[in-house]
């Protein structure tokens, strides 16, 4: 079943808030290749220490025009108080948040066979960012059709 984010995310927030673990599927293709929407649940867990670089995070962002939205991406780097995010997916574009934006981590990925995943921190996934679209090409046409 699917939820809108405008209602999921508010009763995630408020089941980590009460110090919950809380597991759901996301959706979208921006987290690939460690985490594949519609497939893979993630738990997100409350933030208990300050976000590093290499997390995987829940949080509330500007997106364009504006709009604000939610994403589940990887903070890639900090600038004073402004964290930046970036799906692993994602070949262009970055998001932006504050601390007080950041619902919850990702403590665990699993497939849908329940295997666990490993939470890579994406450095030197992020240090490939010359070569990800040739990766994700293949990742797509080959490993993604072996493994789901």
């Amino acid at each position: 079943m699917r939820v809108e984010n405008d209602i999921l995310i508010p009763e995630l927030a408020r089941l980590l808030n009460e110090e919950k673990e809380v597991r759901f599927t996301p959706s979208g293709v921006s987290m690939r290749p460690f985490i594949e929407g519609d497939k893979d649940s993630v738990v997100l867990a409350p933030m208990r220490r300050l976000p590093r670089r290499g997390d995987i995070l829940l949080a509330r962002v500007t997106a364009s025009a504006g709009r604000r939205t939610y994403v589940l991406h990887r903070l890639i780097r900090i600038e004073g108080d402004t964290y930046i995010l970036q799906g692993d997916g994602n070949l262009m574009g970055e998001e932006q948040c504050k601390r007080e934006e950041i619902i919850g981590q990702v403590i665990r990925i699993e497939s849908p066979k329940g295997r666990r995943k490993p939470i890579t921190r994406g450095i030197i996934w992020h240090a490939l960012f010359p070569v990800r679209k040739w990766l994700l090409k293949i990742y797509r046409h080959s490993i993604l059709r072996w493994c789901y």
